[in-house]
């Protein structure tokens, strides 16, 4: 079920509904129900996918519970069989095409005979989230951070929650675990600020990303019609599109969560007001980004080793950040980049603090600020190319053609006029734009202050003028139809 649908938009009152109605040690019930049936309404038979990891997951950490730190030896073949069925049901359903494809297309060009068939696997909703959620559960059960859950159907619903089950946020069990076993009472204003989040969420998701998808898919998917400045417009629109696509997604499931007392971890914070590349991945898919640190680059030795040390740690987990994000090379590409951003970014400090001081931009704070926010957010559109192409052959015919155009003024005009004269290309321009604007407006009074106090100090005529005003742009102005979120096969 997406929560741009119909369905969706009677799917939650009810369910809402239900959970408050219901006695507080029951709603579980309630939601470990509703959380299947969100999940069932898609495909049912991958349900049995939930079930198995849960229940692995579960009868391993209730035998790693019965060992003490002194005995952490014996907790390990626990730990290493629920890290085995976790990460082979998503190798088998993920990844085994594509190393199947890579290592046939390999072997071809070997001239050596390769017969392992490749099999018609679609690819599980929400897999690579709920993977990463329930194995960072077994390790921190393993490592004695927290307790193993003893009540089957609340670890369950730790593993199914229906608002960040597909796309996340990836909740830490020590976060969520003792947040759905308490008592939540109905609270009127709590609950209207999690609707005025999920509110949020869909203006980020129908009037953004849906309307910037309309222009970013032709010129993409049809890359041999266009050529330079198109791709760089197209690739700006999509830096946007996939922000409000992916944060617009947190937002629905952070205040669907809030509406029922739930608070789940944010996992955007103005990413593309980032001055360097570690910030960025500091403020983008926080719970991923931190997911990886944690159980990933922390036990490589993160930065406390030698240098090359440091620099192949970082390199290694971008690159299976890369393939996380999708079983094709043009993702591995993507990690690989952001990789050597951060490595050269160490390397070089030194001498770009050097330059910068030498030039005098440190006596003008705000325009240093500027340049270095629109530094990383063109470095980070660069990467965004080989994420959205469909081969990586696309990706270099991208960028040799935009390098190509910008010697010629008048290339350059016809160009951008080919994509904005797309089928109703000004006008998704014009509204896309403004909606930015309006987004950005937003993150802007945020760092300062909140935007719900702002408007809740208002005279009620103002704030339901707002109200209306904004939920009238969207039924004029938004795309409906049910687009799928562009992380809803990860």
């Amino acid at each position: 079920m997406l929560f741009n649908s119909t369905e969706f938009f009677i799917f939650f009152p009810v369910v809402v509904t239900l959970y408050f109605l219901t006695p507080p040690n029951r709603r579980w019930i309630i939601l470990l129900l509703a959380s299947y049936y969100f999940y069932m309404s898609w495909k049912a038979a991958y349900a049995i996918i939930l079930v198995i990891s849960t229940f692995v997951d579960f009868f391993c950490s209730r035998k790693m519970g019965l060992y003490s730190d002194e005995e952490k030896h014996k907790r390990k073949p626990f730990l290493y069989l629920s890290l085995f069925s976790n990460l082979a049901i998503l190798l088998l359903f993920k990844y085994y095409n594509f190393f199947n494809e890579s290592a046939r297309g390999l072997a071809e060009g070997l001239n050596v005979p390769y017969a392992m068939p490749a099999f018609e696997l679609l690819l599980p909703m929400g897999i690579s989230f709920y993977t990463f959620q329930t194995m960072s559960y077994s390790i921190d059960v393993y490592n004695g951070r927290i307790k193993p859950e003893k009540h089957l159907g609340i670890f369950a619903l730790f593993v199914t929650f229906f608002p960040q089950l597909v796309a996340g946020p990836i909740e830490r069990a020590g976060n969520l675990l003792d947040q759905l076993k308490a008592s939540h009472q109905f609270d009127y204003n709590r609950i209207v600020g999690g609707l005025r989040r999920m509110a949020w969420g869909f203006f980020k998701k129908i009037m953004i990303a849906d309307n910037l998808a309309l222009m970013v898919n032709q010129v993409y998917n049809n890359p041999g019609e266009f050529e330079g400045v198109s791709f760089v417009i197209a690739t700006i629109f999509f830096a946007f599109q996939i922000y409000c696509d992916f944060s617009g997604y947190s937002d629905i499931a952070i205040g669907a969560a809030q509406v029922m007392g739930i608070k789940l971890m944010e996992n955007f914070r103005s990413p593309y007001f980032a001055k360097t590349i570690s910030e960025f991945w500091s403020r983008w898919h926080i719970s991923l980004s931190t997911w990886f640190r944690d159980y990933l680059y922390i036990p490589l030795g993160g930065n406390r080793v030698v240098k090359w040390r440091w620099y192949y740690n970082l390199f290694i987990v971008f690159m299976v950040s890369g393939l996380w994000h999708g079983a094709n090379w043009t993702f591995v590409i993507w990690g690989a980049l952001h990789g050597i951003y951060q490595i050269v970014g160490i390397l070089t400090k030194d001498q770009r603090n050097r330059v910068v001081q030498l030039i005098g931009l440190t006596n003008y704070p705000l325009l240093y600020k500027w340049v270095q926010v629109l530094t990383v957010f063109a470095l980070v559109c660069f990467s965004w190319i080989f994420f959205r192409a469909n081969h990586i052959s696309d990706a270099f015919y991208i960028i040799r053609s935009s390098i190509a155009d910008f010697g010629n003024i008048s290339d350059i005009v016809s160009n951008a006029g080919h994509v904005l004269f797309l089928d109703q290309g000004l006008k998704v321009f014009a509204v896309s734009v403004v909606s930015i604007m309006i987004m950005e407006t937003v993150h802007l009074i945020q760092r300062n202050g909140s935007v719900s106090q702002l408007i809740l100090q208002r005279p009620v005529w103002v704030r339901w003028s707002v109200y209306y005003a904004a939920i009238l742009a969207i039924l004029l102005f938004g795309q409906f139809g049910n687009q799928e979120f562009i992380y809803f096969q990860f």
